[in-house]
């Protein structure tokens, strides 16, 4: 079940309190009953007495998918782990203008579908992954300069690790990860060094605090927003809407 983007947009703003979900704003009526039908697909119920939806488990949680994927999920995804398919790991080194020599960083790597085709490029490439069994995978592999197994966003820039030429990623998407890991990643670049990311598209219709900051830092850096086609991470599983951000480090963000 496709769900339209101004449904989503209605979700993006509701009012989530454990199993509770509050529409907010002004709907009209064609609208509020297409949101319905959204809701009731997912398995929110009407409560007259609560003036909410219900929904038998945390509400955030049954919507979230929704909102990344643009449609009814009958499966429950996490939205970590997806291997990046080959197609769209070359459309981020087009993206990233990747050169020999340059060095490279490939946070939350997975089991280095991103950074294992830019050290085939000449690069120098440093991995972040905080699942050992997948820097495992990567050490043994042999291409990567240096493997640090450790959640990424608690990872700091300095203290050893340098600024790099380049960021390559495709970040966790639950709960707007892909934003933090996205805004926290452009602090290892260099000056004068791009960021290209797998993000969802949620970045383009979303209304949240964390959205609205992201928007903010693309803006400052000028970057641009390019669409992935639809079904673009279906070999790795996921239905996940998804694009690509290409930012710059051309002014200070800390």
């Amino acid at each position: 079940m496709k769900v339209p983007t101004i449904v989503l947009e209605v979700l993006d703003r509701a009012e989530f309190d454990g199993p509770r979900l509050v529409l907010t704003g002004t709907l009209d009526r064609k609208l509020y009953l297409d949101t319905a039908k959204v809701l009731e697909a997912a398995g929110g119920k009407w409560n007259r007495k609560e003036r909410a939806h219900l929904f038998d488990g945390d509400a955030a949680e049954a919507i979230e998918p929704v909102i990344l994927t643009g449609e009814i999920v009958s499966n429950k995804q996490q939205f970590g782990y997806f291997p990046t398919p080959g197609p769209v790991v070359q459309q981020l080194i087009e993206l990233a203008d990747i050169k020999p020599g340059m060095t490279v960083l490939e946070p939350s790597a997975g089991q280095g579908a991103i950074a294992s085709a830019v050290a085939a490029e000449g690069c120098v490439v440093d991995c972040i992954e905080v699942q050992e069994s997948n820097a495992t995978v990567i050490f043994d592999a042999g291409y990567a300069n240096l493997i640090l197994v450790r959640d990424f966003l608690t990872t700091a820039p300095g203290a050893g690790i340098p600024g790099y030429d380049r960021v390559v990623m495709n970040p966790p998407f639950a709960r707007q990860d892909d934003i933090r890991h996205v805004m926290h990643a452009h602090r290892f670049l260099k000056a004068g060094g791009l960021l290209v990311a797998v993000m969802s598209n949620g970045v383009t219709f979303r209304n949240t605090p964390l959205t609205r900051e992201f928007r903010a830092l693309l803006d400052m850096q000028g970057g641009e927003l390019h669409p992935l086609p639809e079904g673009a991470f279906k070999e790795s599983g996921t239905g996940v809407n998804t694009v690509i951000a290409v930012i710059p480090k051309v002014a200070a963000h800390t």
